[in-house]
């Protein structure tokens, strides 16, 4: 790819360890990694204190995002309302974010990131922090809330990553991703386990909702005093000078035509709706099971019982890691033998997945034991997919143009995704009369 061809988008389809990061030479004269590293305007030790940053503000966003979803029975018994309507706390929130995350790309590839994300984050903590206050008698409100959480969780999510590549090439920049991609589980996790756990304690879900903003101030603290802007594409040999800067609808047809981007992001479509539905019903319906077998009674009065959510978040914290960690490292092993080891290590862990998580459903009326056995073995597959897919489209695209390319695969991934799976799953009552019934018996 010349240097100069602001046409040229991408490498070979998932190709060999240079990733398209610029020419390598593997003479006596091949830079050392602390001379690639000083080329971003960063030094080592700074990019990795960035990496942890962006990490723990990663974490905080999927907790602030899963937070009300470990509090959802008692949120339906405050406002009296039906799945459906239930449902739609998730969808109005990701409908929120990928409408803005075009926006937000296209800042992200031109002007200051630092900025934008400190401005993104602040926002989200007040407003969050609002929707803790909401009363019985505006649920509206509630969505509204939630929706204007996905402005500021645009700002971050679409700029985040492209920081990290411009800090860090091939492997290292491989075990950095998984690094701030281990947040994705562990974030989630943590919002059904804190969320449940200060509900228990408060007496009170809306107080669930006053955790993240705290924390959310002091991302904004960190973010402006430690991170640095790095130059964008200077450590693979691509700095921004040789990379001219095109129009958003030129960016946007260039990525079409990538392959490599486009399949890779329907790929993670698919994903993004399991992972929804996934994540916002999984501990009502535990619940609901818990009730049919007769080992839980039905929540007729606040606070409800909230164990099923700290059990799942536990256990999505520990798939999590092990799904990220397992999907990076069989992915390393496997490009020593062929180029396209990731899309491979993402369609094996989607095939693994899916057999597992249909069994969870399956044996919810005879087993719960079973149940969380299957649970965490889907959830272990699905995870391999985070970090690997991040790293293709950060390798197959150029750094004028991540930006946009994250909010393009954002919007497309869960307007198909996760968008609509869990308002679909709160509108369409299962067919199964035994699954029929566990969702009937909590009312």
């Amino acid at each position: 790819m010349s240097l100069t061809d602001v046409s040229a988008d991408t490498t070979p389809f998932f190709s060999d360890d240079n990733e398209g990061e610029g020419p390598t030479d593997n003479g006596v004269g091949s830079p050392q990694p602390e001379e690639e590293e000083s080329a971003s305007g960063v030094s080592d030790r700074r990019a990795k204190v960035i990496v942890v940053v962006l990490c723990y503000i990663n974490l905080l966003n999927y907790m602030d995002r899963f937070t009300v979803a470990g509090v959802l029975p008692d949120i339906e018994q405050f406002f009296s309302i039906s799945d459906g309507k239930s449902g739609l706390l998730q969808t109005v929130f990701i409908c929120s974010y990928m409408i803005l995350a075009p926006l937000f790309g296209y800042l992200g590839d031109r002007y200051n990131r630092k900025y934008i994300m400190c401005v993104g984050i602040f926002f989200w903590s007040l407003v969050t922090l609002a929707s803790s206050f909401i009363g019985k008698e505006h649920f509206w409100a509630l969505l509204l809330t939630r929706g204007l959480v996905g402005v500021g969780e645009a700002s971050y999510s679409t700029i985040a990553p492209t920081i990290i590549a411009d800090l860090f090439v091939k492997e290292m920049r491989t075990n950095m991703l998984s690094i701030f991609y281990f947040a994705i589980p562990v974030g989630s996790g943590l919002g059904y386990i804190v969320g449940s756990k200060v509900n228990d304690v408060a007496g009170d879900w809306h107080w669930a909702l006053r955790v993240t903003p705290s924390l959310g101030l002091l991302a904004v603290i960190l973010l402006f005093f430690v991170v640095q802007e790095p130059k964008r594409g200077a450590i693979e040999a691509r700095p921004e000078h040789t990379l001219h800067r095109t129009s958003w609808m030129t960016d946007i047809k260039a990525l079409c035509r990538n392959p490599s981007f486009v399949l890779s992001t329907f790929g993670f479509t698919t994903v993004a709706f399991v992972t929804g539905s996934l994540a916002l019903w999984a501990p009502a319906f535990l619940f609901r099971a818990g009730v049919f077998t007769g080992e839980k009674q039905p929540c007729l009065k606040a606070p409800c019982d909230n164990s099923d959510s700290v059990l799942f978040g536990i256990i999505t914290v520990v798939t999590g890691i092990l799904g990220v960690t397992s999907g990076v490292q069989v992915s390393k092993k496997l490009r020593t033998r062929t180029p396209r080891a990731d899309p491979l290590v993402c369609a094996a862990g989607l095939l693994l997945a899916a057999p597992f998580l249909y069994l969870s459903i399956m044996f919810a009326q005879a087993s719960t034991v079973a149940t969380y056995v299957f649970i965490f073995l889907g959830e272990t597959f699905l995870s391999m997919n985070w970090a690997v897919v991040a790293d293709i489209l950060l390798y197959v695209v150029i750094p004028t143009r991540r930006s946009t390319a994250e909010a393009f695969q954002i919007v497309l991934s869960h307007l198909l995704g996760d968008a609509v799976s869990p308002y679909l799953i709160g509108v369409v009552r299962p067919s199964h009369n035994c699954t029929e019934k566990v969702f009937q018996s909590s009312f």
